[in-house]
């Protein structure tokens, strides 16, 4: 029994280590290490509420991130990955860069909100890039089809 748990701790080590490698994994990772950092800062100042953005992201990076790394996504065909991990990123990037201009404004004399504010504005442009990458996915994805020729809106 100690044998096959082992092999599975192994092959799950080595899943990590190989998908931390590539270009997605990586962003992912960043993803996370940066909302980590961010919800630090937030709740170092005292201003909790800004905290939900980075929490929210975080999780759904370490879903995205399990379901890549484990190839899930080519097991469970019901939802459409690379479209879900686009929204994902997109939200991300565009509420990571609203609270952030907030914290950034409102945070005068407040540093570790500041602080937040301007890991926020990074976490912003690398969600941003995340978008990028997975646009430039579902363009070398789409495959062009001609659009028929007739038959449609009465044309006989």
């Amino acid at each position: 029994m100690a044998d096959t748990e082992t092999v599975v701790a192994a092959g799950c080590l080595e899943k990590l280590t190989c998908y931390v490698t590539t270009r997605k994994g990586t962003i992912l990772a960043a993803e996370i290490l940066i909302s980590l950092i961010i919800i630090i800062c937030y709740a170092a100042s005292f201003n909790g509420g800004y905290s939900v953005v980075p929490i929210c992201e975080m999780v759904s990076a370490i879903i995205f991130f399990v379901v890549f790394m484990m190839e899930m996504d080519k097991s469970i065909q019901g939802v459409n990955w690379v479209w879900s991990d686009f929204f994902r990123a997109a939200i991300g990037a565009a509420l990571y860069t609203i609270t952030s201009l907030i914290c950034v404004i409102r945070g005068t004399r407040k540093d570790a909100l500041i602080a937040g504010g301007v890991f926020g504005l990074l976490a912003g442009i690398l969600f941003a890039y995340d978008v990028y990458t997975i646009i430039l996915v579902i363009k070398s994805n789409r495959q062009d089809t001609a659009a028929p020729t007739g038959g449609y809106f009465g044309t006989r």
